[in-house]
């Protein structure tokens, strides 16, 4: 039987509009199923705390069970490269340091597109680093941690929680503009085994979020000697900033977000987004974070890309000057 062009027409845009229809029904009865969180770092430090809050909140809202991932490894390029090969079905979403497009400038070759493949969903929060060393130690103020490492060229070491994390990045950037040389040990996050070294005097300092290092420092674990910031940080009053520590002009604050797989329904993207700046909003979220060091604050999607595109452009300018490789 042959069909009219009218009727042709028809039942192709019917055929056509099917997949919307589909993607539409997807999205209204989203999620009616577990949704992965996936961080780049083990158990026990700070990105992990918070994914774990974030995490325990949302599955409240959504009335289904969000469950972190742990993926450490690559300066959290594992954890990144898992999300962006993962279904844009809204059941993968990725909690992040850093911006994705750090990666072209760690690694020779990438199996994803930074940009291609990653949507922004919301920031999380804002924090700043802390630099700390052993409780033991004689350097009582940054500039006679730096004095003593220009006494002893090479031998002064700092961990961080790995290659290209915003810690270590940090640490390199204060290594040029202070003047001064130190030796980067690289872990996988603070709980392996950074602290237990750090404490025994095993390496002479560690740069690493507020989040991980704040109650140790607070505890006496360690002591604290600096944040990264040019003033105080309002989370973390007791330590001196930069600018009071004669490093002026030094300014550094980094931030936590999630991300998802690109080409997800936009009115999941949506909602992901509207729900997750409305938690952070709560004072119980607040007071929650606040102990990590990390002030809650939401985004747009717009402006998560435009802080990602910043640091990308900041840092991928250390890397390359630093000569700085992926693991």
């Amino acid at each position: 039987m042959k069909l009219s062009r009218r009727r042709f027409l028809s039942v192709a845009s019917g055929a056509l509009a099917l997949p919307a229809v589909s993607r539409n029904a997807m999205a209204q009865v989203w999620p009616n199923r577990i949704v992965r969180l996936v961080v780049g770092f083990p158990p026990g430090g700070g990105a992990d705390a918070v994914s774990r809050i974030i995490a325990a909140r949302l599955s409240e809202l959504w009335g289904q069970q969000v469950i972190v991932e742990n993926k450490p490894g690559a300066g959290s390029n594992l954890a990144i490269d898992t999300v962006a090969h993962a279904d844009p079905d809204g059941y993968t979403m990725l909690m992040t340091v850093r911006a994705p497009g750090i990666s072209r400038f760690l690694f020779s070759s990438l199996t994803y597109d930074p940009d291609a493949d990653l949507t922004a969903v919301c920031q999380l929060g804002t924090y700043v680093h802390l630099l700390v060393v052993p409780a033991v130690s004689s350097a009582k103020t940054l500039q006679e941690f730096i004095a003593n490492a220009k006494a002893n060229p090479g031998k002064v070491t700092y961990a961080s929680p790995g290659v290209s994390t915003p810690s270590h990045l940090t640490a390199e950037l204060l290594k040029r503009t202070a003047g001064f040389e130190m030796t980067h040990v690289p872990y996988r996050g603070v709980a392996a085994g950074a602290m237990n070294d750090l404490i025994a005097g095993r390496i002479d300092a560690m740069m690493n979020t507020t989040g991980s290092l704040l109650q140790a420092a607070r505890g006496g674990q360690v002591r604290g000697l600096v944040v990264s910031s040019a003033k105080r940080s309002a989370l973390a009053q007791e330590f001196p900033s930069m600018a009071e520590s004669g490093v002026s002009g030094f300014d550094v604050s980094s931030w936590y977000a999630l991300f998802a797989p690109a080409k997800i329904p936009q009115e999941i993207l949506k909602r992901m987004n509207t729900d997750t700046a409305a938690i952070l909003n709560e004072p119980a979220m607040k007071a929650k974070l606040a102990p990590l060091g990390l002030e809650a604050a939401g985004s747009t999607t717009a402006e998560l890309n435009a802080k990602a595109r910043a640091d990308t452009e900041l840092w991928g300018g250390i890397i390359k000057s630093a000569n700085i490789k992926g693991e």
